[in-house]
């Protein structure tokens, strides 16, 4: 994605605070309950996020009600706007050991 496409995600109300709160795997109605977000809101902002390939469906756990839940987690760990000659976005992503990490210690904290 382009820089000033990514910059336009992210400027849109809530898309930081959900990147920020889904440093461990959430759902919607986890993020709309936790940021004060109305819920079609927060599945709008997941859609840019996901589409901008920013935030994952990471797994779809039953609930306590035995419904299939959709919970997300962030693809990135920093995100870095430079304005120096022009705007430029730099990423780092998560690495694949330490979604690896989180996927072990949530099976064993289960």
């Amino acid at each position: 994605m382009a820089s000033d496409e990514l910059i336009e995600v992210l400027g849109n109300k809530y898309n930081t605070d959900i990147l920020s709160a889904t440093t461990e795997p959430k759902s919607a109605q986890d993020l709309s309950d936790e940021l004060d977000v109305p819920i079609a809101t927060c599945y709008r902002r997941i859609d840019e996020l996901t589409d901008a390939d920013l935030l994952t469906l990471h797994d779809r756990p039953l609930s306590d009600e035995h419904r299939r839940i959709k919970v997300y987690r962030r693809n990135v760990d920093k995100v870095e706007v430079n304005f120096d000659g022009g705007v430029s976005v730099d990423i780092a992503e998560r690495s694949a050991v330490k979604n690896k990490l989180d996927d072990v210690w949530r099976t064993m904290s289960n």
